[in-house]
């Protein structure tokens, strides 16, 4: 990967990883909607490469194809954002929805079902329920927006500074913390749908075939706990658990 110079060989990497471009592109696509052109996201996925291998230099200590995957994903969604491909109203829906959660979860002390979220919208369950549905997709965008201001990733922050801040360090583990116990909390169906897709990397109708239950719901349900996560992660939400341990404590 390097020339004579000893630097980088750009269009020897160019060649190399065009190839991931495509795969990262293609496997996006499958969470989006029909109306995003893949030809667009490879295109931006070009430019995270030529990006990665500007900035990369070699003793970072991570691997190129590490560092390169976070630059091309991250000018994916970056694209996405520019585009403002998902409507507006439709986010403000979604919105609608996490502050939803919050306010019942507080109520309650325990997830709310999607029938309490419905009524509180004031709407009713199926239409609740297409509306979950018209949001796939939503996250991939939204969920990125948990980073800093500057728009940096997890790998630009904490690989490429020599001498990581502390308190960003520190700031990213109560993240990550927070993040773990809001999945664990997740309703059993909603955390199993999470599992399969991220871990198992299986795609909504092969999660629907295991459940017995249709793409849609799947989509559905995707939806919902993603807007769980988000209600609780966005305001560093007490959670139900921690709240029943501090007082059974007092």
């Amino acid at each position: 990967m390097y020339n004579a110079a000893g630097t980088l060989d750009k269009n020897q990497l160019i060649a190399r990883y065009a190839p991931l471009v495509k795969r990262i592109a293609y496997h996006l696509m499958a969470k989006l909607p029909a109306s995003v052109q893949v030809d667009d996201i490879i295109q931006n996925g070009m430019m995270g490469l030529l990006d990665a291998i500007t900035r990369y230099e070699e003793g970072l200590g991570a691997q190129f194809e590490t560092y390169a995957v976070q630059r091309i994903r991250g000018a994916m969604l970056d694209g996405l954002r520019e585009n403002d491909w998902l409507p507006r109203s439709l986010r403000r829906e979604m919105r609608r929805i996490e502050t939803a959660v919050h306010t019942l979860e507080q109520q309650n002390g325990r997830q709310p079902t999607e029938g309490e979220l419905a009524k509180l919208l004031g709407m009713d369950l199926g239409e609740y329920q297409k509306m979950l549905q018209d949001a796939r997709g939503y996250q991939l965008v939204y969920f990125e927006d948990f980073g800093d201001e500057d728009d940096d990733d997890y790998l630009e922050r904490h690989i490429v500074g020599a001498a990581p801040d502390p308190l960003t360090m520190l700031e990213d583990h109560d993240m990550r913390n927070t993040l773990i116990q809001a999945i664990e909390d997740l309703p059993e169906r909603e955390k199993m749908v999470m599992g399969l897709y991220y871990e198992e990397d299986m795609n909504l109708r092969e999660i629907g075939e295991v459940l017995g239950v249709s793409e849609s719901r799947v989509c559905q349900l995707h939806s919902q706990a993603i807007a769980r996560l988000r209600s609780r992660i966005s305001g560093g939400r007490e959670t139900p658990r921690t709240r029943q341990r501090r007082a059974s404590a007092a």
